[in-house]
């Protein structure tokens, strides 16, 4: 099952929200609920956010094995997806925040746990600084806190001209993505299915759903900057998860740990920077503790 719920984010840009998983059934051992005037139990919420580049679909292994205790809710953030890609959409970091706490308040899922990889991270600890009444918890999945710097958006920018596209076939994306790219050290078939999940038909080939343009604009608003500030503004419980061979080294994280109010640490191995798509397993493994620590300090906002 894949349910699409169309939300409004920030400046009126229309935003896709997914439901890959039916939401958590009643208890029928609970007599309270037959009852004819019992109370509608609410199920806690999750909010999945991806990455740069990322969808929603991304999320949907986890969503489903998520939604048989939670109402998990993945967003195809702006620029990305199935979500609007307005030319004259502002791409700020302000923008993304608002949006996804105007998912959060239109759907219902406060206080959420927020759960983000990549950029989709960076969103989810800075909304949990601005509005902690929204969030109960938060897991970020491979994003540094540091800043990245110029030299680095360059490289992205030189990153998306190596590009061959139109690619003739998926089977051409999946190739390019897993072998080819320069970009990769070895061979990567979960990074190639990665891409091809984000690529449409057009009458000349496949492409990306995205704009590179819109992308660049995106990161250009957070990689000179460092988020260490904004990590200590986090008061709820935090979760930092990184990939044996992913972008956000050991020193690095733990530091982040450290600097959170109430961070934990988690890693898994023989994953890279795509820790939730390389494996999917030892994601939920690693996750999955955490989640109950939450669960049993109780569904609101303890921070």
């Amino acid at each position: 099952m894949a349910r699409r719920i169309d939300v409004t984010g920030a400046g009126g840009v229309r935003l896709a929200a997914w439901e890959f998983g039916d939401p958590p059934k009643t208890d029928p051992t609970d007599p309270a609920s037959d009852h004819p005037q019992a109370p509608e139990k609410r199920s806690p919420g999750v909010l999945l956010l991806h990455g740069l580049m990322g969808r929603a679909s991304h999320w949907a292994s986890t969503a489903r094995w998520l939604s048989e205790r939670y109402r998990a809710v993945a967003l195809d953030q702006r620029g990305h997806g199935q979500s609007d890609k307005p030319p004259r959409a502002a791409f700020t970091r302000d923008a993304y925040v608002e949006d996804a706490e105007a998912a959060l308040e239109q759907l219902g899922l406060a206080p959420t746990v927020l759960i983000g990889h990549a950029m989709g991270a960076l969103t989810a600890w800075q909304l949990a600084a601005r509005r902690p009444d929204l969030v109960r918890g938060v897991i970020i999945c491979d994003m540094r806190a540091s800043a990245l710097g110029a030299a680095s958006q360059r490289e992205w920018a030189e990153w998306f001209k190596a590009w061959p596209v139109p690619f003739a076939t998926l089977a051409d994306v999946r190739k390019w993505f897993g072998e080819d790219d320069p970009w990769v050290e070895r061979p990567n078939p979960a990074r190639g299915e990665f891409y091809a999940e984000v690529m449409a038909e057009s009458p000349d080939g496949w492409r990306p759903v995205f704009e590179p343009e819109q992308m660049l604009s995106s990161r250009e608003t957070w990689v000179y900057d460092a988020h260490w500030e904004e990590l200590t503004q986090v008061r709820c419980p935090a979760l930092v998860v990184r990939g044996l061979d992913g972008e956000l080294g050991r020193a690095e994280a733990q530091e982040m740990v450290r600097v959170l109010p109430r961070g934990e640490y988690a890693e898994v191995a023989d994953a890279g920077h795509l820790v939730h798509y390389d494996q999917p397993e030892a994601w939920r493994a690693a996750i999955e503790p955490f989640l109950d620590g939450l669960d049993g300090l109780g569904g609101g906002n303890t921070g």
